[in-house]
């Protein structure tokens, strides 16, 4: 597990300080659960973190208990992040944090299977996190990166959802 150091967690939630307030979250590689607590303790009205490591989601439920607030709903899923991806289109999500294990290509494949499993609302914001600035994938072209930064061998970004392709094929037709 590498939790996202403190100084990148202020970086971004000073970026999503504007829009955080009310928003649906999922927090798809959970581990800690650090990203998807601060996010409840900001003014999320729901947070959904996922995690495949049983022991981590214990460790996750007890840090909720303590540390969510408690008008904030928040979900703890034991589960495969991609496997979530493919059952979660009956929820539309307006801020994801993306922070898979560096040495896996997750990244990419969460980000395509974001688009294609349709979980994003139209201006959602994703957080992305890989091994330097080499490390970001083709982003879907639904997306507008619209910061980049690099902390040590820490690349971080933040991207934005303007439109969705099944919305533009209909306009067009």
């Amino acid at each position: 597990m590498r939790p996202t150091p403190d100084r990148i967690r202020e970086t971004l939630f000073n970026w999503l300080q504007p829009v955080i307030m009310g928003a649906r979250c999922l927090d798809l590689f959970a581990g800690s659960g650090a990203l998807g607590l601060e996010a409840s303790s900001r003014g999320a009205a729901r947070v959904v973190m996922v995690e495949k490591n049983l022991q981590a989601c214990r460790e996750i439920r007890s840090h909720v208990e303590v540390f969510a607030a408690k008008q904030v709903e928040v979900e703890v899923v034991t589960a495969d992040s991609l496997a979530y991806l493919q059952s979660c289109s009956s929820q539309r999500f307006d801020i994801v944090f993306l922070d898979p294990p560096f040495e896996s290509n997750l990244l990419g494949l969460s980000c395509a299977s974001l688009e294609r499993n349709d979980c994003l609302a139209i201006g959602s914001y994703i957080y992305l996190e890989s091994r330097g600035c080499s490390g970001l994938p083709a982003l879907p072209c639904t997306w507008n990166l619209l910061h980049s930064k690099q902390a040590g061998e820490v690349g971080y970004y933040l991207a934005r959802k303007e439109f969705s392709l099944l919305e533009a094929k209909s306009t067009v037709n």
